[in-house]
């Protein structure tokens, strides 16, 4: 299983019957969320715990953000 899922990385899961595109766009989410990013309460890095839920790594408070990334683009 593992020269399979290298290739396809996060979206290994989800098997052919998705299409190309669906599980493109999925490896680029899971990629972003699973990445450390800018705090907005301090000069720290920020992880998510869960969607929505996310932790500052220097200070250790808890919030209330977007689901999937803190640098949402509008």
């Amino acid at each position: 299983m593992g020269r399979k899922t290298k290739k396809v990385r996060a979206a290994g899961k989800f098997g052919a019957g998705y299409g190309t595109n669906v599980r493109k766009n999925f490896n680029a989410i899971e990629d972003l969320q699973r990445k450390s990013q800018p705090s907005p309460y301090c000069k720290g890095r920020a992880k998510r715990i869960a969607a929505g839920i996310w932790k500052c790594l220097k200070t250790g408070r808890i919030f209330a953000g977007p689901a999937y990334s803190l640098n949402v683009k509008k």
